[in-house]
């Protein structure tokens, strides 16, 4: 069975995990931590970064690129998350390009670093308190992105057209995490809320809303379908 090195709270990870569920494809976790990669992810990819999905025959296929079209070209059957026509897959292309890289420089990155990571770093390798202006800076430019979420769900049945795509797995993925968090306002954005909570719901969602990290307990409304 084919095995995948995650971390609970990597977005990246994430969207993957949701791809394989959303694909009906059976797989196994491996837990890494992204300040401390094993012995044995380094050996799959040497830049210790996760995810990296690894089949039956041993061959690892990293990053998420890579693993999103590695999937569609082997799995997709019935289920397509790139659908449609050229057009539309390039709009679902470029929706979790914007998600994975805008959204993660401006959001993410500095969030999951500074109130995640760098607690469970020691002192000397860049661990301490957060630095509470990368996350207000985060959470500044998180509003900027649900109201973008906000204005193409409301004109689209999902974020890219009519069908369920990368671009919702790749949004709700980052969003899962500072939603983990308790840090999304959701009450402003009420567009943007009725996306997440239909995402939410899927079934390959569930096993995400159990998901904890070792002295970050799981805030009610995170797992709460009608939050």
């Amino acid at each position: 069975m084919p095995v995948l090195y995650h971390f609970a709270l990597d977005p990246f990870s994430r969207r993957t995990r949701l791809a394989l569920a959303e694909y009906g494809a059976r797989f196994d976790l491996m837990e890494e931590l992204p300040w401390k990669p094993g012995q044995a992810l380094l050996d799959l990819n040497p830049a210790g970064i996760v995810p990296v999905l690894v089949e039956d025959d041993g061959a690892p296929i990293n990053g998420i690129e890579a693993i999103t079209e590695y999937l569609e070209e082997t799995c997709a059957g019935n289920v397509k998350l790139i659908p449609g026509a050229t057009r539309e897959r390039a709009e679902a292309r470029r929706l979790a390009g914007w998600f994975d890289t805008k959204f993660y420089a401006e959001v993410s990155e500095p969030i999951i670093t500074e109130k995640i990571i760098r607690r469970y770093m020691s002192r000397e390798t860049g661990g301490g308190a957060p630095d509470m202006g990368r996350v207000r800076y985060g959470l500044s430019r998180l509003r900027d992105h649900l109201d973008y979420i906000g204005t193409l769900a409301d004109h689209r049945s999902w974020l890219a057209g009519e069908k369920l795509s990368i671009a919702d797995l790749s949004a709700a993925s980052h969003l899962s995490v500072i939603d983990y968090l308790g840090d999304i306002p959701w009450a402003d954005f009420p567009v943007a809320k009725t996306w997440y909570q239909r995402i939410k719901s899927r079934p390959s969602f569930r096993p995400l809303l159990s998901d904890a990290v070792r002295g970050m307990p799981l805030l009610p409304a995170y797992a709460d379908l009608d939050f």
